[in-house]
């Protein structure tokens, strides 16, 4: 199941997002954040003593992600699903507690400005969310110093004879002691409104300019206290797509096509945060106009589902206003069909789509450098299962073979195997090789092992003719493709290209060759430095009186380093080399301070 897993990680984005862990029913069981959702994923494959991630992976059967614009959009988004689903290896966000919000209570006489942690529908402004939340705190000092909204909640009128310590700072105007009328501090309220909306750009000039002003007098405090403020009203013009503080229900509609499949991508936005998503690939018959594609969808799709009063579509359906009549009528109330061209709706839209994009590509992304690469060959088949070899050795001691599979373009770590080199000495990897190649192809032969599409050896044009003297003498198949990939200039030697053949950098083909050539290179080092070590502490070991070559022999057997046999169980030695040498063998570790 892991391995599986591992699969479906090493088909992820390198783009920021959510990545979503589901057990064997479906359930979410983890929701989480990251810049590069691919390698985020991938960490959870490697050895942890974190009991969070080690109980993750053992109730893991596969995982899924949405894409964001950004690492904060993702953050959001991670809030938002985290709270709907209440996933049980989230700790944090499960409570109503979220990132902050500004708030400014226009139903008041007097506004005042503050921090609040939800959306309610009581007449006030509302901005955010913020992260971090000390952004937020920021844009309420702004609103303070530049527009004299007042941040306290104190009644007006009231009985307060004079102003308090906030009006002595220049943080209120001090509507609470009669110092502004009505009028002048609406004025106020309404340009910091338009602050709020995003029209700053007159003060941020003049806010860069106080920056550096401060920067060449060296107040650098000062100095960092503008960067800061400027860094909060970036915030404030960039909004997030997938949170509306307009407390609105809607659903955001993507699509992709490639050839006759068709992928959509809707997000459900309920209460204005974006809590679940869902995708459907179609595959159509006949080519059909995707805008009848996009009606005739929309009715299947609502047929089953709860129709919010507003619908974003990329693009018109066919027959809109029929498609609005049915639609309402089935709802029982006014629904909208909206192909937003600008703003935010648009953004939330684009977003769809490349979800909707990827969606597609998910299904793809396998054959499409398989096809890339049977084209860049020349190839009767598409290379469906390539194996790939390669010999390690040192000065031609201690000499191994590697064999990697990759299926669909993924590696397949359970056909891995690797090779002891018996009949070659010195450092020969032509003969190494070609021994190597004898033997796993004649298990092709005798017992029916499978056979690959393409084979792949890492080497020059030596390497590829030795090999295709081993596949002629066991008479394989003539339809097996054989290459080789020369390291240092990644020249792809082959029989259709004899004097090499050269792919852009670029290329996802010379990609998934490099990845299979690297993957064979990994493997075959590995056992490599496990037998280096094993020889090493051979030598050592032989040192210890009642330790000859029977014993080193039936402890190699039985152990894979010299860090298992100080780890293991001392009735386990005597049963294993007899009761004086397996106390000849703790003695020498004592002495040693190993044990």
């Amino acid at each position: 199941m892991t391995e599986k897993l591992k699969r479906q990680a090493n088909l992820l984005p390198e783009k920021p997002g959510i990545y979503l862990f589901k057990n064997e029913s479906g359930e979410i069981i983890y929701v989480g954040k990251a810049r590069s959702i691919r390698e985020r994923v991938l960490s959870y494959f490697q050895p942890s003593p974190d009991p969070k991630v080690q109980n993750i992976m053992a109730e893991a059967v596969s995982v899924d992600f949405i894409l964001t614009d950004s690492e904060k959009e993702a953050a959001f988004l991670e809030n938002n699903f985290i709270q709907k689903h209440q996933p049980k290896f989230n700790l944090r966000l499960k409570d109503d507690k979220s990132f902050p919000y500004l708030k400014i209570t226009c139903q008041d006489r007097f506004p005042g400005v503050y921090l609040c942690r939800r959306v309610e529908n009581d007449g006030a402004r509302y901005f955010g969310p913020f992260s971090p939340a000390r952004s937020a705190r920021t844009t309420i000092h702004l609103l303070n110093k530049y527009f004299g909204l007042r941040p306290c909640e104190e009644k007006i009128p009231g009985h307060r004879t004079r102003p308090c310590l906030e009006y002595e700072m220049k943080l209120c105007s001090g509507p609470c002691v009669g110092f502004i009328s009505e009028e002048e501090y609406r004025k106020n309220v309404d340009n910091a409104l338009l602050f709020l909306e995003g029209k700053t750009e007159k003060l941020l000039t003049l806010l860069h300019q106080r920056m550096m002003e401060a920067a060449e007098n060296l107040a650098f405090e000062q100095a960092a206290h503008w960067r800061d403020t400027i860094r909060a009203i970036d915030q404030i013009r960039e909004k997030p797509k997938l949170i509306s503080v307009g407390l609105e229900n809607a659903d955001i509609v993507g699509l992709a096509r490639k050839g006759n499949e068709i992928s959509f991508y809707v997000f459900f936005m309920r209460r204005g945060k974006v809590i679940e998503s869902e995708e459907i690939v179609w595959q159509e018959k006949e080519p059909k106009e995707i805008t009848l594609v996009l009606k005739n969808f929309l009715l299947d799709f609502y047929s089953s589902k709860e129709i919010p009063e507003r619908i974003l579509l990329p693009l018109e359906p066919q027959d809109k206003k029929e498609l609005e009549y049915i639609l309402q009528k089935k709802r029982g109330q006014k629904i909208n069909l909206i192909v937003p061209r600008r703003g935010k709706d648009r953004e939330i839209v684009n977003l769809a789509n490349r979800n909707a994009e990827f969606l597609l590509f998910k299904g793809l992304a396998e054959s499409e450098s398989l096809l890339v690469l049977q084209k860049s060959l020349g190839l009767e088949k598409l290379p469906k299962r390539i194996e790939g070899f390669d010999i390690s050795n040192t000065g031609g001691e201690e000499s191994v073979g590697s064999m990697v599979v990759f299926i669909d373009g993924l590696p397949e770590k359970r056909e891995y195997r690797r090779y002891r080199v018996r009949t070659v000495t010195g450092p020969d990897d032509i003969a190494s090789l070609k021994e190597v190649l004898e033997r796993r192809y004649r298990k092709t032969i005798e017992e029916g092992a499978p056979t690959p599409d393409l084979i792949l050896i890492d080497g020059g044009k030596g390497q590829l003719q030795a090999a295709k003297e081993v596949l002629t003498r066991l008479k394989l198949p003539s339809s097996i493709a054989l290459i080789a990939l020369a390291k240092k200039e990644e020249i792809i030697y082959s029989e259709h290209h004899p004097s090499g053949l050269h792919l852009e950098s670029t290329s996802p083909a010379l990609k998934l060759l490099q990845h299979i050539r690297d993957e064979a290179h990994r493997f075959a080092l590995s056992l490599h430095r496990q037998r280096r070590e094993k020889k090493s502490f051979a030598s050592e070991l032989q040192t210890i009186p009642g330790i000859g070559p029977k014993r080193l022999k039936i402890l190699f057997s039985h152990f894979e380093s010299l860090e298992e046999i100080k780890q293991a169980e001392q009735s386990k030695l005597q049963t294993l080399i007899g009761r004086q040498a397996a106390i000849a063998l703790k003695n020498y570790f004592l002495q040693k301070n190993e044990f």
